[in-house]
């Protein structure tokens, strides 16, 4: 049986002092702090999502997720990081959006098979429901709705 609410934790690292914490995207409009240094954690803009929490807080989160892998060199990457940050803001606690450096989280992008960027690939319950490689802000904003 669920516990109420369980299914929408996800794990975030805190952006500030590096703390797991577990967050309840039900109450994502309440701007979650984190438990140690008490910073927020901001849902409402894309979150960088490391290779070592890539499991964590990809695969194992409650609610589906938008990841947006790039790279800083990548001018298509930049012009896709507006984008995204309007997703994020539209979708907070229903739609936890990500990002990941390809160059700083290689075995995952090889895991997954990312060849090109950006690629953007939604997760829901652990598994890739949908992808997209290239700027496509069409196909991108369709997988988030799809998402809901």
């Amino acid at each position: 049986m669920d516990v109420p609410g369980e299914r929408r934790k996800v794990t975030l690292r805190c952006s500030f002092c590096s703390t797991l914490n577990q967050v309840d995207m039900a109450k994502a409009a309440e701007r979650p702090r984190c438990g140690k240094c008490r910073k927020p954690i901001l849902l409402d803009r894309p979150l960088r999502i490391s290779e070592e929490d890539f499991d964590r807080s990809v695969r194992q989160a409650g609610v589906p997720v938008l990841v947006d892998f790039y790279a800083d060199w990548c001018a298509p990457c930049r012009m896709m990081a507006p984008l995204m940050d309007q997703i994020a803001g539209e979708h907070v606690g229903r739609v936890l959006v990500v990002k990941v450096d390809t160059d700083r989280a290689p075995s995952v992008a090889g895991a997954l098979g990312i060849q090109s960027i950006p690629t953007v690939i939604l997760f829901s319950h652990g598994r890739e429901v949908r992808r997209s490689v290239g700027f496509d802000s069409q196909t991108i904003k369709k997988m988030a709705l799809e998402a809901l």
